[in-house]
């Protein structure tokens, strides 16, 4: 219960990104170049439209993948699943100021380096960022 809770959350998180990237990447001038040049709906969809719409839902990956890292505060307290959050919840409670010093440096550390490897990512899905380095 506790995983599907945190999936459910996460996968709608992706799938409003990903429909809201689809919808503003239809209108765009290549599409219809492409829907011009006679390919099919379906081709302009698959090789055009979502390669480009993946770069916003890419980020969100690469922002959720951290804070699954880092550990559920709300999840892990409510289910009493021991993990990072249900570690940084006791060190509130209690309070173990040493502790809670070293969570938000590696909380801040793997959020940190998530976005790093989101960027460097970033340089093979988009070759629009290959053109400006």
């Amino acid at each position: 219960l506790p995983a599907f809770t945190m999936a459910a959350v996460i996968y709608a998180q992706y799938v409003l990104i990903m429909r809201s990237s689809i919808l503003e990447e239809r209108g765009n001038d290549y599409l219809t170049v492409a829907k011009a040049k006679g390919l099919r709906d379906d081709v302009v969809r698959r090789r055009h439209a979502v390669p480009n719409a993946m770069l916003p839902t890419f980020t969100l990956i690469a922002l959720q993948f951290g804070a699954i890292f880092n550990g559920a505060l709300l999840t892990e307290t409510i289910f009493s699943w021991p993990g990072l959050g249900l570690l940084f919840y006791e060190a509130i409670k209690i309070p173990d100021i040493p502790l809670l010093q070293v969570l938000f440096i590696f909380f801040a550390g793997t959020t940190v380096l998530a976005n790093l490897l989101a960027d460097i990512f970033y340089r093979f899905l988009d070759p629009r960022v290959r053109r400006s380095a």
